[in-house]
């Protein structure tokens, strides 16, 4: 979800569920140790609950971006061993270190010796041409005795060589089978799913085989409603299914402390659009916030002209 899950979409998908455990982007801890650190970490209280979520290599780095990310109360410190992309197979972490899993081990007792929070690793079921069936319970057992309790597992198999990051999300096939019979060889663990899921049904599905969690990526972003609109109700007992105009009231005055630090409206409207997917108006709103929200002075009068859309359409 690099480039994606910034600070405005945590807030907005934040006004959609209160409980839904939320993440960064991948940050990297060379970027945290030696760039701008506010501009990497900087986020609003009100998106708590809040993981971090960081990708590196070396242990000594990770532990020094834990100890300054400490500073910014995260709830959390996460370690990306899945992502494909070309850019952190060339720096020598995300889904490649499902290779090195003494590696990941070692960088996870220094992060843990830095984190006043508890630390967590996403992985994948394996990589190229590893076995799964033996590579993820080994990767699971070594990084457990460094002391990490919880992980989410995407159940594909990355390839790192002849598929883009694109592809690595569709081709290689599921095996939540796998997944789930590693929450019974590891009972001990918090163990999350993650890949391909799409539905509140299906989240409720993979709960219900004994998973610990559910990391609902895309569908999330794309369609919000359809996914976190009545998380909190049915799985979490608490409040009604949320109205996604109710969403796009309570984004106004987000959006106008925004614009008056001198943030463009299109910062935030461009993670919005799936707000009212499958509605009446619903492609009213994305075209009039797709093609205005850019332009120079585009504020709240254009975020009204967009919700008109729906509102005449219903």
């Amino acid at each position: 979800m690099m480039d994606w899950t910034d600070r405005h979409c945590r807030f907005f998908h934040r006004q959609i569920s209160r409980h839904a455990l939320l993440y960064t982007e991948m940050v990297t801890a060379p970027a945290i140790v030696h760039g701008k650190r506010a501009q990497l970490l900087d986020y609003s209280a009100a998106e708590h609950p809040v993981a971090l979520q960081l990708g590196g290599s070396d242990p000594a780095e990770l532990a020094e971006a834990t100890r300054i990310a400490a500073d910014w109360g995260y709830d959390e410190i996460n370690l990306n061993c899945g992502c494909p992309s070309d850019r952190v197979q060339s720096g020598a972490f995300g889904a490649v270190l499902m290779k090195t899993p003494d590696l990941v081990a070692d960088c996870v007792a220094a992060m843990i010796a830095a984190s006043p929070v508890e630390v967590t690793v996403k992985c994948r079921i394996g990589v190229d041409d590893q076995s799964p069936e033996e590579v993820l319970p080994k990767f699971l057992e070594t990084v457990k005795a460094a002391g990490v309790c919880r992980f989410t597992i995407h159940a594909r198999k990355a390839w790192l060589q002849g598929l883009s990051p694109k592809d690595n999300r569709e081709i290689p096939p599921l095996d939540y089978d796998l997944a789930h019979r590693m929450k019974a060889e590891f009972p001990d663990l918090h163990l999350s799913i993650n890949g391909g899921i799409t539905t509140l049904a299906e989240v409720q599905a993979h709960l219900a085989t004994g998973m610990d969690g559910v990391m609902v990526g895309r569908a999330a972003y794309h369609e919000p409603m359809n996914v976190l609109g009545a998380a909190d109700a049915e799985i979490w007992g608490q409040g009604a299914p949320v109205d996604p105009f109710d969403v796009a009231e309570a984004m106004k005055p987000y959006i106008a402390a925004h614009l008056q630090t001198g943030g463009r409206l299109h910062q935030i409207t461009r993670h919005m659009l799936g707000l009212f997917h499958g509605r009446p108006g619903a492609r009213g709103w994305r075209r009039v916030l797709s093609e205005g929200a850019t332009r120079d002075g585009a504020g709240l009068p254009l975020y009204d002209l967009a919700l008109a859309e729906l509102h005449r359409a219903a």
